[in-house]
């Protein structure tokens, strides 16, 4: 029998397969919504659209993420709101594992740094399904978006993940997805001209 030191596995070697770590999809898809990014939050019926699912199943991987103290709500008006417990002493290996696991920890940093003025970056396809794939299917929506330079990226960062990158640029999102990153609006967007 042979032995391998955990100091030598690598991602490239043996690739971190969440889904069959994580059993529940819905569970999946909720740690990589909250923690692919701690600023990220979602309320139930916004999430069981999001994720094209019905609100029971979303309600009860809410609930047992809230009591393991993964997540934190909020009641916001009328909704109750979650996000990430970033005080939990999880939160960092957990979200360093999510962004292992999805390869897009580098580009989202990227697109942001230089693609313009970006409103949110969208992830589709399998990933957004909770299922593992070699390709991660992005959609970046926003302003002014330099997108030769988000192509380039996504091809440069591909290598670098081993995964294919497919960009797309401010399609209308349906069916199951995931907003890694959704661009905080300032009070003077929020507020009416007169």
């Amino acid at each position: 029998m042979k032995y391998c030191s955990s100091t030598f596995v690598t991602q490239s070697y043996y690739p971190i397969m969440l889904d069959a770590l994580i059993t529940s999809k819905t569970r999946l898809k909720l740690l990589i919504k909250f923690f692919v990014s701690a600023s990220n939050t979602g309320y139930l019926r916004g999430i069981a659209e999001e994720f094209d699912e019905s609100t029971n199943s979303i309600r009860k991987e809410l609930n047992q993420l809230t009591e393991a103290g993964f997540l934190e709500k909020k009641q916001d008006q009328k909704k109750v709101v979650y996000r990430a417990n970033i005080d939990h002493p999880l939160f960092s290996p957990v979200q360093k594992l999510i962004h292992s696991f999805l390869g897009i920890d580098k580009v989202v940093e990227q697109v942001l740094e230089r693609a313009g003025d970006v409103k949110q970056v969208i992830l589709i396809g399998p990933y957004a399904q909770g299922l593992e794939s070699s390709k991660v299917d992005i959609v970046v929506q926003g302003d002014a978006l330099d997108k030769e330079y988000l192509k380039q990226l996504a091809e440069k960062t591909s290598k670098i993940i081993n995964k294919k990158i497919s960009m797309q640029f401010g399609n209308e999102v349906s069916g199951a997805h995931i907003v890694v990153y959704q661009k905080q609006l300032s009070v003077k967007e929020v507020r009416p001209r007169r």
